[in-house]
């Protein structure tokens, strides 16, 4: 396996770890998805912090496994680390015989070991063959997708995935050089993005060719599709009582994930209704209001985290859910009486303000931060 390249700092540990031990704290044995392993940090802080908790983790990364096997090798009776895509986690979770989880983190993006080991091609600011493919044993890689995709098709992935306004210069430009020569080199494909893009815009944002990676990262590795996939699977898979925290690195991630709970966390029935009809409430509620950022200490510790934006959420007991609507309902009911002629009165001594189980009138409100 060779010596471990690169360093691991776990983005947010300390509030990942907040979120998730109400979910994997309870009495007798719980079980936790880390569905990015990468090198076991957030991993290993789980499993000393909840002795009884078993950890699934899965990586497509098997350099990554390799090293998280010999970190966690302390933990062996109860850890199972899987060659899994995080959409495969329904087939994983069968094949080992768990129904259900307790809880479960994805940490989306790259890994430091990805990110710091030349020969894998995901750095712009080192040179090394076009791979990008977070498992290297299948799979397309950026060179191939460099030098056979038309026009079209790269522009689309480029704008698509990396957001980049100048996607069909830059397009124009790979298709003129592969046309001498095969694009091959991490640092020549990032020569001709960063000469594609106009001078004034190369002066901010960073490095020009960083949207330009993201983008083929993105599409060698599927992720945003097997994220789609992934998010509601793995909300379907939790115990009521269980939580999800998803760690997103660019808007893309952040909107998929944001969208998969909104799905959730809002009620399905008529509003007009006095009380909820079954199936049709809200199965999840948010832990947060919108999405974390990172504080300056964390960025300042690992500049790594700047981008990152945390999301989580915690599956409900649908007859307690329907229960705390039945109620909110019915104290907005009697709030519009008092504001019809000859109903209530300032004097009557009941403040609208004091709703049950609603501090602000929004059923989307989590436990801050």
């Amino acid at each position: 396996m060779g010596e471990l390249r690169g360093t691991h700092v776990p983005v947010l540990l300390e509030r990942c770890l907040e979120l998730l031990a109400p979910a994997l704290g309870r009495p007798g044995r719980t079980v936790h998805v880390d569905a990015t392993l990468g090198l076991a940090g957030h991993a290993e802080a789980v499993l000393e912090a909840h002795p009884d908790t078993v950890l699934i983790g899965l990586d497509r990364d098997t350099e990554a496994l390799a090293h998280a096997r010999v970190r966690l090798a302390r933990f062996a009776d109860r850890i199972h680390l899987e060659h899994a895509v995080y959409d495969e986690l329904p087939e994983v979770l069968d094949r080992l015989g768990y129904p259900a989880i307790d809880g479960i983190l994805f940490d989306l993006g790259v890994s430091s070991l990805q990110l710091d080991a030349p020969d894998r091609g995901f750095a712009y600011a080192q040179d090394a063959p076009l791979d990008m493919r977070m498992d290297q044993t299948r799979g397309v890689t950026a060179e191939e997708v460099v030098n056979t995709y038309s026009h079209p098709d790269l522009a689309r992935v480029l704008r698509v995935y990396g957001e980049e306004k100048f996607a069909g210069k830059i397009a124009s430009a790979i298709i003129r050089e592969r046309e001498r020569a095969p694009i091959t080199s991490s640092a020549r494909l990032a020569e001709l993005v960063r000469e594609s893009i106009p001078a004034p815009a190369r002066r901010t944002g960073g490095h020009p060719a960083k949207r330009t990676f993201q983008a083929l990262r993105i599409e060698v590795n599927r992720e945003l599709a097997a994220l789609e996939t992934a998010l509601p699977a793995a909300l379907d898979k939790l115990t009521v009582g269980g939580r999800m925290v998803v760690l997103s690195y660019h808007s893309l991630e952040d909107r998929l994930t944001k969208q998969a709970l909104a799905d959730r966390v809002r009620s399905k029935g008529p509003v007009d209704l006095p009380v909820e009809l079954p199936g049709s409430g809200p199965t999840f509620r948010l832990l947060s209001r919108g999405a974390e950022l990172p504080g300056e200490a964390e960025v300042a510790a690992n500049p790594r985290a700047a981008s990152v934006r945390l999301r989580a959420a915690e599956r409900l007991d649908p007859e307690a859910a329907r229960q705390g609507r039945t109620d909110r309902e019915r104290y907005r009911r009697r709030v519009k009486a008092m504001h019809q002629p000859g109903t209530g009165s300032p004097g009557s001594g009941k403040d609208p303000r004091s709703a049950p189980g609603d501090g602000n009138g929004t059923d989307e409100e989590g436990e801050g931060t």
